[in-house]
């Protein structure tokens, strides 16, 4: 990396070592099965390696990337990369929005622009809000927090950018994934501030009669524990031993592609198509994201410190909630289980779209962002 006064500039020598650690990629010793039954298909992973070796044109969405309203801050010794979008009218509503992982500040970009400028998409100027897109610490272009454990947690931070760096006294943040659970407790630490939030995936109650659950909420219980012995599998190494899986990732581009592409497949709504609901372009941007940044590893670093309790857990948000549960989201909790833990006036079922929300089905996800928090402003 070089140049300091672009938002991302990678150097010719940096270029030609991931196209030759791509070319010189050492194929594992084939087994006698196809498809994605054990993991990543070979086939799929061999295309997207050869063009990402010899196609695909990184200088092109490297100035794409630099043409980002990109901004930076440093609160408290943590500097935080942050996409802007300004809302089409004065005093739009200011609107935090968190990514989760596999993912960067890209993926919430197209859904922000919908968000800041709804005139251009058929909507409402009245409905504009102001998008802030942090990435996470440890993430593309937000370096790790300092220190493990961190002083400051990301919830904390995302207040302090927001308060007292840009200065919004009153604001909503919006959360999928990781970024569900920073907004939840950013949502609980700070009422006085936070309007509203508006989540992909909820947060377990702090505890529970398992005798009084609703068959609903029993039903959706054994889903989660299905979903995670079937796909559970990278969260555990993550939580437990992340570090031994970061160096293999951030030695093979090939290695770091099939870890992300897995999870692209399975948890969106692609009907086991990757290609249906990612170009082959975006999710090469993605993976050299993480590659040139060498963020992998520490993208790690939220499961680790939460299965280590370093995380703070959420108790009860009291803010209005709303929630968003798409059909092939890693997993589907119903209303009265988000109520257990937060203040739900707004519960809705889309009809299509997996975890990658913002990218896969951006229009719902801000028209149902938008609905929520127009009683709110």
């Amino acid at each position: 990396m070089d140049d300091p006064g672009k938002l991302i500039a990678v150097s010719d020598a940096d270029l030609a070592d991931l196209r030759a650690r791509l070319r010189a990629t050492r194929w594992p010793t084939a087994w006698p099965l196809d498809g994605w039954a054990a993991g990543t298909d070979a086939a799929v992973l061999r295309r997207l390696v050869e063009y990402w070796a010899d196609g695909y044109d990184w200088r092109v969405h490297e100035a794409e990337l630099n043409a980002l309203p990109s901004h930076h801050a440093d609160i408290d010794g943590t500097p935080v990369h942050y996409l802007r979008f300004e809302g089409e009218r004065p005093g739009a509503l200011p609107l935090i929005a968190t990514h989760g992982w596999p993912s960067s500040f890209l993926e919430l970009a197209g859904m922000a622009r919908r968000l800041s400028e709804p005139s251009r998409y058929g909507g409402d100027a009245a409905d504009a809000f102001t998008v802030i897109v942090p990435s996470l610490p440890g993430f593309g272009l937000s370096p790790q927090r300092p220190s493990l454990p961190p002083v400051l947690q990301t919830h904390e931070i995302w207040h302090r950018l927001m308060r007292g760096e840009l200065g919004f006294d009153r604001y909503g943040a919006h959360g999928g994934d990781l970024g569900a659970g920073i907004t939840s407790r950013l949502g609980e630490a700070h009422p006085e501030s936070v309007l509203g939030i508006h989540l992909l995936a909820v947060a377990a109650p702090a505890a529970y009669d398992p005798a009084g659950l609703s068959p609903e909420e029993g039903a959706y219980l054994d889903e989660a524990a299905a979903w995670n012995a079937e796909e559970g599998g990278y969260q555990h190494q993550q939580n437990t031993r992340p570090l031994t899986l970061a160096f293999a990732l951030s030695d093979s581009p090939a290695g770091l592609l099939s870890w992300l592409v897995e999870k692209y497949r399975a948890w969106s709504d692609s009907g086991g198509d990757l290609a249906a609901r990612f170009s082959d372009d975006f999710v090469l941007t993605q993976a050299s994201l993480y590659w040139f940044t060498r963020t992998i590893a520490t993208s790690f670093r939220p499961y680790y410190e939460y299965a280590q309790g370093l995380t703070r857990r959420v108790e009860r948000v009291e803010v209005p909630t709303g929630v968003a549960v798409f059909p092939a989201d890693l997993t589907h909790p119903p209303r009265a289980w988000a109520e257990r833990t937060y203040n739900v006036t707004r519960y809705t079922r889309m009809p299509r779209g997996g975890h990658f929300a913002a990218h896969e089905e951006p229009a719902l996800l801000a028209d149902d962002i938008t609905e929520f928090f127009r009683p709110l402003r």
